[in-house]
């Protein structure tokens, strides 16, 4: 198996398994933040969605037009890296998951025609964690994990049982 096929296995396998968690919540329950929580699910999928396109998309061909009709520049600000759970205005639950499923799938069908010569290029954009563009398709999986392990315990927060 390629290192891509391997990366690309990894993102969409760490995505049925977040899918599972999300199956369970209703839309309407996505902006709850739980009694003693600092976050609720709609954030979470924003900002997975917004780390999966900068990851696996933006760090490895420019931004195009395309891109910015699936997923805004304000969308990608109201879930990027430092921003709050409380500054998330003028996204609803189904525009936030209707996007959370465009980036995905633009990802599963662009990633496996990325050539494997150009994997060890640095990535397009600097991050802080990732130099290449092959590192950057392998962190994208364990980010959403840890995300989604964020998702777990808002879902039994909100009073759900445990998913194994």
């Amino acid at each position: 198996m390629s290192r891509l096929t391997e990366a690309v296995d990894q993102i969409a396998f760490v995505r049925r398994y977040t899918l599972e968690r999300l199956a369970t919540v209703p839309l309407s329950d996505w902006f709850t933040i739980p009694p003693g929580g600092v976050s609720h699910i709609a954030w979470q999928v924003g900002h997975i969605t917004m780390a999966e396109y900068r990851l696996c998309l933006e760090r490895h061909r420019p931004r195009s037009q395309a891109d910015e009709a699936m997923i805004s520049d304000d969308f990608l600000r109201v879930f990027g890296r430092e921003s709050e759970p409380a500054n998330v205005t003028g996204f609803t639950a189904e525009e936030i998951r209707k996007v959370f499923e465009a980036v995905h799938a633009r990802v599963l069908e662009e990633a496996p025609t990325f050539l494997d010569a150009e994997l060890d290029l640095p990535v397009l954009k600097p991050h802080p964690l990732v130099a290449t563009r092959i590192a950057s398709l392998r962190y994208a999986p364990l980010h959403e994990m840890l995300h989604c392990g964020q998702i777990a315990l808002i879902r039994r927060m909100l009073g759900q049982k445990p998913i194994w």
